[in-house]
């Protein structure tokens, strides 16, 4: 099993970046890498179990599960149930946790998963650069919170 973490500091309170990270169907509002998004069967994006359909900017589609959500914790965690990358087993965990000092947020995302061997070292990259750093930006300029 490959294990990806990559975290980063934001300079905005938790509340603020929760508001926008919590909303598990409001992804594409943001990232580059998805052009639109809708949950399946009408459910509400914040309930544990919804699935929600992303269709990427070059026109392929993935789905994805809700598989928990904590307020209290500023936390989530979701699964790949399609793809059209070699990602298997997916699971993902988003945190966000206070930066008290200064009134930050450490925002961590790790995703553990199992992909053919000769194309880990390409998911890992996908994951880490592509998902989780290109959103750290992504949020960054939706947020209006500089480099």
């Amino acid at each position: 099993m490959v294990k990806v973490i990559r975290s980063t500091i934001l300079p905005a309170p938790i509340e603020e970046v929760w508001n926008v990270l919590r909303d598990f169907n409001g992804q594409y509002r943001w990232h580059p890498a998805f052009a639109k998004s809708e949950t399946e069967r009408g459910r509400d994006a914040r309930q544990v179990g919804s699935i929600r359909k992303l269709t990427l900017v070059d026109g392929s589609e993935l789905r994805e599960q809700l598989l928990t959500l904590s307020e209290p914790d500023t936390a989530y965690s979701y699964c790949l149930l399609d793809t059209p990358v070699p990602l298997f087993n997916y699971v993902s965990h988003v945190r966000l946790i206070p930066v008290t000092d200064v009134d930050h947020t450490f925002w961590q995302c790790e995703g553990r998963f199992d992909t053919t061997s000769d194309q880990q070292e390409a998911m890992s990259l996908l994951v880490g650069t592509d998902i989780y750093e290109a959103g750290f930006g992504a949020i960054r300029a939706h947020m209006g919170l500089g480099g």
